[in-house]
């Protein structure tokens, strides 16, 4: 008797289904939401002094894309148009984001566009950082 039981299919399983349903969506509405004021928020808070503004609109981006094919269709577009804009920010968006090279490459960015040739300090930096670490690996062989 319990093995007819088990193979016949219950009848409320459509209510659970559309109430997974409903519930799933207005999940996802409440998540994309969210995600939209942590991007203005980001937005907001990018001209004051430190890096918050960033992680703020990164961590609001990825629950965007994460919860909406328009905005996903969006992005990708947007990627498509502008790869070198969006580059950095899908670096930043891997499950493991590469959050110290972003921020360098980017660092190096902005002293191309600001700084004078003659000027420019970052490069400099990271070549006798270089040079220093090959020569300590070099004594310690």
């Amino acid at each position: 008797m319990t093995a007819l039981a088990l193979a016949m299919p219950r009848a409320h399983r459509t209510a659970d289904d559309l109430a997974r349903e409903l519930i799933a969506r207005f999940l996802r509405v409440i998540l994309v939401s969210l995600g939209v004021l942590l991007i203005i928020g980001g937005i907001v808070i990018a001209p004051l002094p430190g890096p918050m503004g960033l992680p703020l609109t990164v961590v609001g981006l990825m629950l965007v894309l994460r919860n909406s094919f328009k905005a996903r269709k969006q992005f990708v577009r947007f990627q498509h148009a502008h790869p070198k804009l969006i580059f950095p920010l899908r670096r930043l968006l891997r499950r493991e984001p590469e959050v110290v090279l972003v921020a360098w490459q980017q660092a190096l960015r902005v002293e191309r566009l600001i700084v004078p040739r003659k000027w420019r300090m970052a490069a400099r930096w990271r070549k006798s950082f270089k040079r220093r670490a090959a020569a300590k690996q070099a004594a310690g062989r």
